[in-house]
């Protein structure tokens, strides 16, 4: 029984270590622009679809315990596929999120599962796959850490970093 516990809280502890790594690589610098007017038109260009300041990108919403996406999913992945092809320098990362309930390795693997199936869908509507990149961050990025089905609702999504332009 201890040994189970204590190996139970090992993998927690590796699989946070693997979450802090992993978030850390996906990093890069804002960098100047010389451009004048046009840095300043897209000036909102290097921020996150959470936040609003990822140029336009909208933040995917999933059901509890599911990847797949729905007809509402679709159609903002639409749009914003339509956005990316106006801005063909510009690279993003999807971020996978889960609501806290499970297990942690469970909630990497199910947010890792959301962002793929972003990702693929977004390279069906024409987005080159080395315009995009991927990351799971589980259950450790709440955007409400209340729980009641709203919190848990907004917690299960894939969102937009935008890595490069």
């Amino acid at each position: 029984m201890i040994f189970n516990r204590k190996n139970k809280l090992i993998q927690g502890i590796a699989a946070l270590m693997l979450v802090i790594a992993f978030a850390g690589a996906g990093c890069s610098k804002k960098q100047k622009s010389d451009e004048g007017a046009d840095a300043a038109a897209d000036a909102n260009l290097l921020g996150d679809s959470d936040s609003g300041k990822a140029g336009g990108l909208q933040t995917i919403n999933f059901p509890y315990d599911a990847f797949a996406l729905t007809s509402e999913a679709k159609a903002k992945l639409k749009a914003n596929a339509d956005l990316l092809k106006d801005k063909v320098a510009v690279k993003v990362q999807i971020e996978g999120h889960c609501d806290q309930r499970g297990g942690i390795q469970y909630n990497i693997a199910l947010g890792e599962k959301r962002a793929n199936a972003v990702k693929s869908y977004l390279e069906e509507l024409g987005i080159a796959a080395d315009r995009i990149s991927t990351i799971s961050y589980g259950k450790e990025r709440l955007l409400d850490a209340r729980e009641t089905e709203d919190a848990y609702a907004k917690n299960r999504r894939a969102n937009f970093v935008i890595t490069a332009r």
